[in-house]
């Protein structure tokens, strides 16, 4: 008989969040580390910004183990600013935790309600999720009802698009099929063309816009999470591009010599050999990585001041361009 796994008590979450917690309000004490200390909401921007790719890499990758570390991370970042909110009186963490309990049971009236719903399908929690944001904000006083309004700008672009997309469509501002969001990203591409063969740079950006925003469009309306399909498509790309040049270096030669007739024929050979393969199967390279992330997961890496006065985790940070672009985007 297969021996079962032992459950952890229902309480445990409980109480490893409140270990979480006080050890967070430790390293921000008195006698605290000084590192974390001077932190403040600003500082942590770009941490947080990196604990989310870090997740979502792993769940692209499917790596359930690297999950489990990347969860804590994430939740970390969370308590580390609601200790700095709590340490200048303006709330605590548990006031965060009261107000998204709040709002998920008020929102879903068809599960915490006393009356029998018709709501059954996904696209029906979506509309009355948004009907209730919209009654609670008119209740609130707020004239400025746009379900738009609140939709981050910081989002990649792509992912903006793609919620944009899906908040209007919850009051049935949208293509009824698939097949029309596809009439119109055919459109788009025939506007693209012709700006692009003459109606000039501006104009080609603005085409180029709305050929994306409906491509957004598109995956919403297939179920697909577009900046998700993108980064898969970003390391097929480059795992192939990679391999192409393994195969000139066994050579003795280099792509920076090679011609393009010669790259397309060595990529032809390469997407054919991988065509059959999983797409996210790990490599040497992925394992390695995997490896040197764990090593670094184990202690918190302690973050010197740049030349410029801002935090970098390690020498030069992890996401400097990223972390940079959030700061130009907030200092406008």
């Amino acid at each position: 008989m297969a021996k079962r796994t032992r459950r952890a008590p229902q309480h445990a979450p409980g109480r490893e969040f409140q270990r979480l917690v006080d050890i967070m309000a430790r390293l921000r004490g008195p006698r605290g580390c000084p590192w974390d200390r001077e932190q403040t909401i600003e500082s942590l921007r770009g941490f947080v910004l990196e604990e989310t790719y870090e997740e979502l890499d792993a769940i692209d990758r499917g790596d359930h183990d690297a999950l489990l570390g990347e969860i804590g991370d994430l939740l970390f970042e969370g308590v580390f600013l609601a200790q700095m909110e709590s340490d200048e009186g303006r709330f605590t963490v548990a006031d965060s935790l009261r107000a998204i309990s709040a709002k998920l049971i008020r929102r879903h009236p068809h599960i915490f309600g006393t009356t029998v719903s018709k709501v059954k399908t996904p696209t029906q929690v979506v509309e009355q999720w948004e009907q209730i944001k919209a009654r609670e904000q008119k209740e609130a006083g707020d004239e400025r009802r746009s379900i738009l309004r609140d939709v981050p700008k910081t989002m990649p672009s792509l992912l903006r698009a793609h919620e944009i997309g899906t908040r209007v469509a919850a009051v049935g501002f949208d293509w009824a099929k698939s097949s029309d969001v596809v009439d119109k990203i055919e459109e788009e591409v025939a506007e693209l063309r012709r700006a692009v063969e003459g109606e000039g740079q501006a104009r080609a950006e603005e085409e180029m816009g709305d050929l994306l925003f409906s491509i957004a469009n598109l995956a919403r309306k297939l179920g697909i999470e577009p900046e998700s399909a993108l980064r898969k498509a970003n390391e097929k790309f480059s795992a192939r591009f990679e391999a192409v040049e393994r195969a000139f270096d066994a050579r003795g030669e280099s792509v920076h010599d090679a011609t393009l007739e010669a790259m397309e024929r060595e990529w032809g050979i390469v997407k054919s050999a991988t065509a059959a393969a999983t797409l996210h199967e790990p490599t040497a390279d992925t394992m390695a990585t995997k490896a040197t992330k764990a090593t670094k997961k184990t202690t918190r890496l302690r973050v010197a001041k740049s030349r410029s006065g801002r935090a970098s985790r390690g020498p030069t940070g992890r996401f400097p361009i990223v972390t940079r672009q959030l700061s130009e985007f907030h200092a406008s």
